[in-house]
């Protein structure tokens, strides 16, 4: 046997700044990158067009750098458990190296293909990578798991962070002969989304692989990041960092992201500079804290975390889920953000947040349903961060304050003052006045003119019926 390993890339779809491939390199040379497209991910029905051809975006721009460094990254389609295991044991590789993941259905199949691994005679190195801190560095003094975001920011600010790895450098792949053994094992050329069954003809927010995320970054470290906290609330406005999506794959790594904030700091000249960082390094930590969650309470893929919520008494009426899935409920910020979310497999955070309470406290349905919704059309869909999300909005998640309506008008009138957002996603109703529009007070003729619905509900009566659902369920 060679002293060969393959590098399973899932969630790490970048060459620099990853940790298990690192060690890897460290170890050998000859390290070859493996890709599963994995059939029991792609056969889900939560899955994204829009985000499977950034996938694919990523995965063909780290085979082009696994080129240039002498190597290959091999494409395989199956189940993981049963193609690596043969793959690895036709080209008589030594190891197998791949980073840890957070979700359920990781957890679940890592084992099995370690164990399909052994049977062979071939070792299995796992690393934590995807975060600053792994599930269970960060712990309350009872050494239990966080279940409150402030006290978890506080203790995770305070520890020490690794700094990027090195960079790394020839290595060597397989020759023609071994290629061929490969291609008769099962490795393909890498197919076209379409060719998986995934139609996204519309642009991507953010271009995808490594080189396009370290241009995001960037930019938003020259300016957007030294104004983040006033500007990330208006989604008419570039003031997020966009770089969700680049998360979500590894298409950048999060200690080159943690290192940039770090780097911005020091040449800050005003506290209220450093505040703006502050608040994106917080928003960081909230993406890590929504993984621990996962991590430590998986049941939360399948549901609520209070137990009030695990029988509420959802109304879950279709025609009024159908009409907010279409942007056509009648409230303006609501229409405009589901028509972004449609129209570029992306919605801008603000938004998500008003969407998400309009579904589960103006509408009264199901939380998980609006959930679904997202993972089928956002490109930067990730479980951990959307279901924490949703349960934040639905009230049915980890929150000393859980009980937050949004106004949908009120809203609009202050993140989407001129209407700017609601014009560019609802050009129908573009003519008319910004009052109108933020407020949603449109004169029945005008909607009939414009050919936009009535309200579909009557916010303050479905407000106080939530509220009563919930005061019920608290007994």
């Amino acid at each position: 046997m060679s002293d060969r390993i393959f590098f399973w890339h899932r969630r790490d779809l970048r060459i620099t700044d990853n940790l298990g491939l690192a060690a890897a390199r460290e170890k050998t040379p000859q390290v070859v990158g493996i890709f599963c497209l994995d059939s029991n991910i792609l056969q889900r029905d939560d899955i994204a067009p829009a985000r499977i051809k950034y996938m694919l975006g990523c995965v063909e721009q780290l085979q082009q750098s696994y080129a240039k460094l002498g190597s290959q990254l091999l494409i395989i389609g199956g189940k993981p458990s049963e193609v690596i295991p043969s793959l690895a044991e036709t080209l008589q590789v030594k190891a197998v190296y791949w980073n840890l993941d957070v979700e359920p259905y990781s957890r679940k199949r890592d084992p099995t293909v370690t164990e399909a691994l052994a049977e062979k005679g071939i070792t299995v190195e796992n690393f934590w990578e995807q975060l600053l801190h792994s599930p269970g560095k960060i712990l309350t003094k009872s050494d239990a798991p966080y279940k409150v975001y402030t006290p978890f920011w506080n203790n995770w600010k305070k520890q020490k962070k690794l700094n990027p790895t090195e960079s790394i450098s020839n290595l060597e792949g397989l020759n023609s002969e071994e290629i061929e053994q490969a291609k008769a094992a099962g490795v393909i050329d890498l197919p076209t989304s379409k060719d998986l069954g995934f139609t996204w003809d519309n642009p991507l927010l953010l271009l995808p692989g490594e080189i396009a995320a370290k241009q995001r970054l960037e930019q938003f470290c020259d300016h957007a990041i030294y104004e983040y906290d006033e500007q990330r609330n208006y989604p008419w406005r570039e003031g997020t960092s966009q770089l969700s999506a680049a998360l979500k794959f590894g298409a950048i790594g999060i200690r080159t992201i943690w290192k940039a904030t770090l780097e911005t700091l020091e040449n800050c000249r005003s506290d209220e500079a450093k505040n703006n960082i502050i608040t994106w390094q917080k928003e960081l930590a909230w993406r890590e804290f929504y993984q621990h969650c996962l991590y430590f309470f998986p049941e939360l893929e399948q549901g609520a975390y209070r137990e009030e919520f695990k029988t509420f008494p959802w109304d879950n009426n279709e025609d009024y889920f159908q009409a907010w899935c279409e942007g056509k409920t009648g409230y303006p910020i609501v229409d405009a953000a589901m028509r972004q979310l449609n129209e570029t497999g992306w919605m801008h955070n603000r938004c998500r947040m008003i969407v998400a309470s309009f579904l589960t406290k103006d509408l009264i349905i199901d939380w998980r349903w609006g959930e679904k919704y997202f993972m089928q059309k956002l490109y930067d869909g990730d479980l951990a961060a959307n279901n924490g999300g949703w349960q934040w909005s639905a009230s049915s998640g980890m929150d000393p304050k859980p009980l937050r309506i949004f106004n949908p008008a009120s809203q609009a009138q202050k993140f989407d003052p001129e209407a700017e957002y609601i014009r560019q996603w609802l050009p129908e109703i573009s003519s008319l006045d910004t009052e109108q529009l933020v407020t949603g007070k449109i004169p029945n003729s005008e909607r009939d003119r414009c050919n936009y619905p009535q309200p579909i509900v009557e916010h303050k009566i479905q407000q106080r019926k939530f509220k009563e659902l919930y005061k019920e369920c608290k007994k």
